[in-house]
């Protein structure tokens, strides 16, 4: 759940900062809702098709005497069953829903955090924030130039060149 930061982003709920912690919580836009999104339809599975087929086909022209267009289809099914064992392998062992990274996971306006250094008046602070499930820090800036006292909530409304631009939290939450 997010809030409005009045036009420059978005915020967590109050309801998702854990009480007490020294950084600020994301809100969870996970990936959870996406699947595994490889088509059945790929190299891999291609190539084990072939394979499969090509492999089966020279079995029965060479050690068996059956009708050679019987063959081909049982050299298909076969072909079909290997690339279906390859692709099953592959999409629920290999490929984990989570490998791919989601730039939205990064993104740096929004973030709610605290600052572990005073920001001075026109200077630069440093800010501790959650992300990616990792604690992290970074160089902020005061959004209207003003001090910021250590310890405080903050809210990212922009990021450029390394540096965070920040907002007091009681500012967009209206407390």
């Amino acid at each position: 759940m997010h809030v409005p930061t009045g036009g420059v982003g978005h915020a967590p709920a109050a309801g998702h900062v854990p009480a007490g912690s020294g950084a600020g919580a994301r809100a969870g836009v996970g990936n959870a809702a996406r699947g595994t999104d490889v088509s059945p339809f790929n190299f891999v599975t291609l190539t084990a098709f072939l394979a499969w087929f090509g492999g089966t086909g020279f079995l029965i022209t060479r050690f068996s005497s059956i009708w050679s267009g019987l063959g081909v289809l049982i050299s298909i099914a076969a072909g079909c069953v290997g690339a279906a064992i390859v692709f099953l392998f592959m999409s629920r062992v290999l490929i984990h829903p989570e490998e791919n990274m989601d730039a939205a996971d990064y993104e740096m306006v929004g973030v709610l955090g605290r600052t572990s250094l005073p920001i001075r008046a026109g200077g630069t602070g440093e800010i501790i924030y959650s992300q990616a499930g990792t604690r992290r820090t970074c160089g902020a800036r005061s959004e209207d130039g003003g001090a910021i006292d250590k310890g405080v909530e903050i809210v990212v409304t922009r990021y450029e060149k390394g540096i965070a631009y920040v907002r007091l939290w009681e500012e967009l939450s209206g407390e």
